[in-house]
């Protein structure tokens, strides 16, 4: 009886690393982010007051300004990501040099390609400002304001983060049956009809995967705009911006406190867009 028993937990020990690790770096870390999103350093007892306490350190501008930028980033990305996808769903020549050439971006390190982006927009002259004016026209500051700074972060963003989008399109595409495309031909549905009636209604959940990996990421962006514009609360302002600042200068509570806040809202967004979504399709 007792070998068996061991016999049969045995297994156990060879993942038992795994779940060591992943306790440590993953539940243990996320466990102690909301303990002290509710902690009060100055009392010591559990709080709403570091949510409260957040109004006071921008908040409402972070907010804001997270919203468009992802909204922006995934608008960019998704619009080339269906493009390239369609592209690579059809076979031409050259196909396999393009879906090799396309996705090395993804490869790059956001440092080096922060600091690729941050030589062709900054300040004054640039590779951009050099093109623009080919075309005769004025040179631009793309630092100038908020606006101008968060469409170069989306730029630099959508870059980089475009090739993952397109492949998980492409995954999507490439399980929709040429059949429902040649009946609706015949028919005489443009490509236009085609992509809205079969296209976009077969790839529900594969956009739907796309939007939870990308939506995360953007409201987590936060390397790539602090290396494009340096720490400068006056130009960008996002929610892991607020959080660099409470680590900083206050406690960790009020950054566990914005953390906390961009997950919970990051997350009811993606609810409410999937059932949108979903819905649309069903009526």
């Amino acid at each position: 009886m007792k070998f068996k028993l061991k016999h049969k937990y045995f297994p156990l020990f060879f993942i038992l690393p795994l779940i060591i690790y992943i306790v440590l770096i993953s539940f243990y870390p996320a466990f102690t982010g909301i303990f002290q999103a509710f902690h009060s350093p100055s009392t010591g007892k559990l709080t709403t007051s570091n949510f409260t306490a957040l109004t006071h350190y921008g908040l409402f501008s972070a907010i804001i300004n997270t919203v468009i930028l992802t909204a922006g980033a995934l608008a960019i990305e998704f619009t080339f990501g269906f493009i390239i996808a369609s592209l690579l769903s059809k076979t031409f020549r050259g196909r396999s040099i393009f879906s090799t050439i396309y996705i090395l971006p993804f490869g790059i390190a956001t440092v080096v390609s922060a600091y690729t982006f941050s030589l062709i927009f900054p300040a004054v002259g640039g590779y951009a400002n050099s093109l623009l004016s080919i075309f005769g026209i004025h040179a631009i500051n793309w630092y100038s304001n908020a606006y101008m700074t968060l469409f170069t972060t989306m730029l630099a963003d959508s870059w980089k983060t475009t090739p993952i989008v397109a492949l998980i399109l492409l995954a999507g595409m490439s399980q929709i049956p040429p059949e429902l495309y040649n009946a609706a031909k015949v028919d005489g549905a443009g490509p236009i009809k085609r992509f809205f009636s079969i296209t976009l209604p077969n790839m529900t959940d594969f956009v739907t995967i796309a939007l939870i990996i990308r939506g995360i990421a953007e409201f987590n962006i936060f390397a790539l705009p602090l290396i494009l514009f340096g720490y400068s609360p006056a130009l960008l302002t996002t929610l892991t911006y607020n959080f660099y600042s409470t680590t900083s200068t206050l406690y960790y509570s009020l950054a566990s406190a914005t953390i906390l806040f961009a997950f919970a809202m990051g997350f009811a967004l993606i609810v409410v867009f999937r059932r949108r979504m979903i819905g649309a399709y069903e009526a």
